[in-house]
């Protein structure tokens, strides 16, 4: 992923808006859509102030983190790593992880209201059918 495409992760998994990210950084909300989308380059100080806000490390907006860089130098240098996985694209690979993590989350917060639905539910037959069977 690119760094403006780690952005809207980051914000989206923080369920912030980007009026709220551009309030914290003092720009307008149209300034930091045009750095969301990779419309404009950003300082190095205004990255770090953004890494900050996600309370993330700089390297994990750009899409690395110890591993990522230990397995890219490792997968480089032509030595290699012994866990019998195919090199591709790391950053991407972990951004992808992460996004199927939060989505996971998601899915069992759903699964467990669903089931509650379903016990209220039963619970209102059990009351109707004693209801039925006392009239």
């Amino acid at each position: 992923m690119l760094l403006h495409d780690n952005m809207r992760f980051f914000r989206q998994a923080k369920n912030w808006t980007q009026e709220d990210i551009a309030s914290k950084l003092n720009i307008s909300p149209h300034a930091y859509g045009r750095i969301e989308r990779g419309e404009t380059d950003v300082d190095l100080s205004k990255l770090m102030k953004i890494a900050d806000l996600f309370e993330i490390r700089l390297a994990e907006l750009f899409g690395f983190d110890v591993k990522n860089i230990l397995n890219f130098g490792a997968y480089n240098s032509g030595t290699q790593t012994n866990n019998n996985q195919t090199h591709c694209n790391i950053s991407a690979c972990t951004a992808e992880c992460t996004e199927l993590k939060i989505k996971y989350e998601k899915q069992q917060i759903l699964l467990e209201q669903q089931n509650k639905q379903i016990e209220l539910l039963n619970e209102m037959i059990a009351l109707m059918k004693a209801n039925r069977l006392t009239s």
